[in-house]
């Protein structure tokens, strides 16, 4: 926040906050190669604590540089989507770069393209690409690999340098905690298949429950909504066999744990239920969801360094990593029931 109600935060503020001197936060924010990765990172915390804003305007008329990144997206109102959206305003912000962004709504190599040649028209000089990046067009192509560009959301292709995680192990993390638990199988309620990250889920929920050697129910799919998850939620429910359902995303989470309690089925007791992304709300529903959660933010801040690590003649390795997904269990999990257990409520 601002040091005063009478004026913006300077340079002087970011370096009595960071322990530098203002020389060094001038050479961190120019991209000097010479500046350690601890320092930098110090220096940027600063930054981003006061609100500090570089002047973009005078410096892109003294070296002729834009100094923009192009950053496209799903149009969706997913939190994921939110959360990393703001993490990549402010961090470029506190680089000196404004951003620009793209939209798309469908995994379509033709939308991507033409949403790609949108930002390339405003002049971007680096692009973070938040969207499952499948199959692109040759020309798209050609443009990811004239400019520094990082896929935070999931890519099937080489162009570029990928931050994305390892999906696969995000669900492994989910199936391996209801397996713990006692459950004989676990039935997935995963995304959309043109999404990347929605088919690595489950690659890895399915290679999970082979090496335990679980057979792998048919994956029921919804579009990430919750009301796809109340959908399937419904149908799972009525399945006496189920007893634990691993949900792509907290939101269709959401929707299941609706479905289940509609029909009279409690959650753990009959059902467990996790979910992926650890949202705000994740802690607040009833019962609390267990989940995976996957760092948003850092991913949209190491994006942001990463595109103007290469910008700035740096290289990217120096940044710091991102970290590893995690599962957090609460309430939503518990043992598998016993089909004999006193009081279990029955499927409708």
């Amino acid at each position: 926040m601002p040091t005063s109600a009478s004026r913006a935060p300077g340079m002087t503020d970011v370096a009595r906050l960071a322990g530098v001197s203002p020389q060094t936060v001038s050479r961190t924010l120019r991209g000097h190669s010479y500046v350690s990765a601890a320092t930098r990172e110090k220096v940027m915390d600063a930054v981003h604590t006061l609100g500090y804003r570089m002047n973009t305007a005078a410096r892109a008329l003294s070296s002729g540089r834009t100094r923009t990144i192009g950053v496209m997206t799903m149009a969706t109102g997913s939190y994921a989507g939110a959360v990393t959206q703001m993490s990549i305003d402010q961090r470029a912000a506190a680089h000196g770069y404004a951003v620009v962004g793209a939209q798309v709504g469908v995994v379509d190599p033709r939308a991507i393209g033409a949403g790609l040649q949108r930002l390339a028209a405003q002049g971007v000089e680096g692009l973070v690409l938040a969207l499952p990046l499948g199959t692109i067009d040759p020309g798209s192509e050609s443009l990811l690999r004239a400019l520094p560009t990082v896929t935070i959301g999931g890519s099937a292709t080489t162009v570029g340098e990928s931050l994305a995680l390892d999906q696969r192990v995000v669900a492994e993390l989910a199936t391996a905690h209801l397996l713990g638990l006692g459950h004989g199988t676990v039935h997935l309620l995963a995304g959309p298949d043109d999404w990347i990250d929605a088919a690595n889920r489950t690659a890895g929920w399915r290679t999970t429950l082979t090496a335990a050697g679980r057979r792998a129910p048919a994956p029921h799919h919804g579009d990430w909504s919750p009301e796809s998850g109340y959908q399937a939620g419904l149908a799972l429910g009525r399945d006496p066999d189920v007893t634990a359902i691993l949900a792509a995303s907290d939101d269709m989470a959401f929707g299941v744990i609706r479905a289940l309690h509609e029909l009279g089925l409690r959650v753990p007791e009959d059902v467990s239920v996790v979910g992926v992304d650890d949202i705000d709300l994740a802690a607040y529903c009833s019962p609390a969801l267990t989940t995976v959660a996957q760092p948003f933010r850092e991913l949209g801040r190491a994006a942001v360094d990463h595109v103007v690590a290469r910008l700035e003649h740096r290289h990217p390795s120096d940044e710091p990593p991102v970290p590893a997904p995690r599962l957090v269990v609460r309430s939503s999990t518990g043992p598998a029931r016993r089909p004999d257990r006193p009081g279990a409520a029955p499927r409708r």
